[in-house]
């Protein structure tokens, strides 16, 4: 498990995905921060991790990085850890569109291709 604080080849992400799942990366954005931890088998691992290192729960979302795709198909909003209604958030996916906007941007800020 890591925690990205600057940036993660993308290279680096496909040897992960070969190591776990053959073609996916599982990871947990912290929004607030801008941080993202990476590699892990389950997503609660990671989510553990940064709130470990200061992140706040309700800052933290899983998601799915498949870095063989290039496009929209790259992050998958998938995770159980996303499951919270007190957040007005009822699936695993992520139902706020404005959130998913900054995930995506802060993926792209801390993974270069």
């Amino acid at each position: 498990m890591k925690i990205i604080i600057e940036t993660l080849l993308l290279g680096e992400l496909k040897q992960m995905a070969e190591a776990t799942f053959g073609n996916l990366v599982k990871a947990v954005v912290d929004v607030e921060r801008e941080l993202i931890a990476v590699d892990a088998e389950l997503h609660s691992d990671l989510e553990a991790l940064l709130l470990d290192d200061g992140s706040r729960q309700k800052s933290l979302w899983g998601i799915n990085i498949y870095p063989e795709i290039q496009g929209n198909d790259f992050v998958e909003f998938d995770s159980m850890i996303n499951m919270r209604p007190s957040q007005g958030n009822r699936s695993r996916g992520i139902e706020n569109e404005e959130m998913r906007k900054k995930i995506i941007a802060i993926v792209a800020k801390r993974i270069k291709r």
